[in-house]
């Protein structure tokens, strides 16, 4: 797996109508005013490193307004990296996607053997207190990094969930038998199954690298107050009992509920993480500092933890966080960041960063020019 961006290529991409640049070693810093096409690059990263956008579930938004084709290429040592999106759908608002790796077609649970990023946004900032999905979110995509095994589980899970649900619906209107539910419940309980048992892993791997960082973050919150991660589940197993066997306990539990609700109602797309400071919920007594703290130690822990899948450290995206985070948490970013074989960092201003950060750092103005958005400067100029 190479653990460095050389060229970045973008073709009608967001607000991009052509980008063609190269990126060396190093922390890159991307600035401009807001609304220019700094989160558009990195989220043109993110795609080619997980096949989606952390932005949207719509590949139809990632093609600029008034063309039907976008094309996001990308160049890590030999390897080289393409997702293309073709505008579908009757109103236009849908996209198809293809992906290849070296002119060969292949799927996005693929691309984590290439090409590992940690992306940190101004939106993870709620991930103590903010929605479920924001913590599931969180850790399906470490997991998803971590194992393929997780990542086409968790995409089977999706298909098959969806389409339970559309066979409850018509259970429910007297349009379909309660026998079809059993094919259905055979695939999601497989998936469910292998999603819930990973999850359960990668906490338990989480749990020394993010108690690590939070101690390195806050001493003085002392050797007693460590931070942990519990997995909170609607389908909890008994004594003896594997995920699977809990899953389909529970579910035969809510079959009647389900069907008068029209959709399923236990499995890992209900479940949630609490991120707990000596054994007590965060999210019910925490300060926004505290809160910050952990976030960022999660972080850091997530870089450990791919970090030691084999030596090679991911790309660090951050997404204008900066702004976030008051000045003894951003010197320990700056650490990190310094340390890593390559990062980037947007910013509206750079006045804003750390000037050791700035002196090492290579420099990319996004500019707003006539044809689309363009990037000038560091160790070269894209048009």
């Amino acid at each position: 797996m190479a653990s460095q961006l050389d060229r970045l290529r973008l073709a009608d991409f967001r607000g991009y109508h052509a980008l063609e640049v190269e990126f060396g070693p190093g922390p890159q810093l991307v600035w401009g005013p807001n609304a220019a096409g700094k989160t558009s690059l990195l989220e043109a990263i993110a795609l080619l490193a997980w096949g989606r956008s952390h932005r949207t579930t719509s590949d139809g938004e990632l093609i600029r307004w008034a063309t039907d084709v976008a094309r996001v290429e990308g160049s890590l040592g030999s390897d080289v990296i393409e997702v293309g999106v073709v505008r579908s759908g009757a109103t236009g608002s849908g996209g198809r996607k293809r992906i290849r790796v070296n002119g060969v077609g292949r799927r996005a649970t693929s691309l984590a053997s290439l090409l590992r990023v940690v992306v940190f946004a101004p939106e993870e900032m709620l991930l103590i207190v903010g929605s479920p999905s924001l913590r599931r979110a969180a850790i399906d995509q470490l997991a998803s990094s971590r194992s393929a095994v997780y990542a086409d589980a968790l995409a089977t899970y999706g298909r098959v969930l969806q389409q339970r649900n559309s066979l409850l619906r018509a259970i429910r209107e007297e349009a379909a038998s309660r026998d079809e539910l059993r094919f259905w419940d055979d695939a999601f309980l497989d998936a469910g199954g292998i999603i819930v048992a990973e999850r359960l892993r990668l906490l338990e791997a989480l749990a020394e690298p993010l108690a690590a960082a939070h101690a390195e973050i806050a001493p003085d919150e002392g050797a007693e107050a460590a931070l942990g991660v519990r997995y909170v589940t609607n389908a909890p197993a008994l004594r003896g009992e594997a995920p699977r066997g809990a899953l389909e306990r529970r579910l035969a539990e809510t079959t009647e509920k389900e069907i008068w609700n029209g959709s399923t109602l236990v499995g890992p797309h209900r479940d949630d993480i609490s991120f707990e400071l000596a054994g007590r919920d965060l999210a019910a007594f925490a300060s926004r500092g505290q809160q910050r703290t952990a976030i960022l130690a999660f972080k850091l822990a997530e870089l450990d933890l791919l970090t030691a899948l084999d030596g090679r450290p991911p790309l660090l995206l951050l997404d204008d966080v900066f702004s976030e985070l008051d000045p003894e948490r951003r010197s320990h970013l700056v650490r990190r960041i310094a340390a890593l074989p390559q990062a980037f960092v947007t910013t509206t201003t750079l006045d804003d960063l750390d000037q050791g950060l700035r002196a090492i750092a290579h420099h990319w103005e996004v500019r707003a020019e006539p044809d689309g958005a363009g990037l000038v400067g560091g160790a070269g100029v894209a048009p």
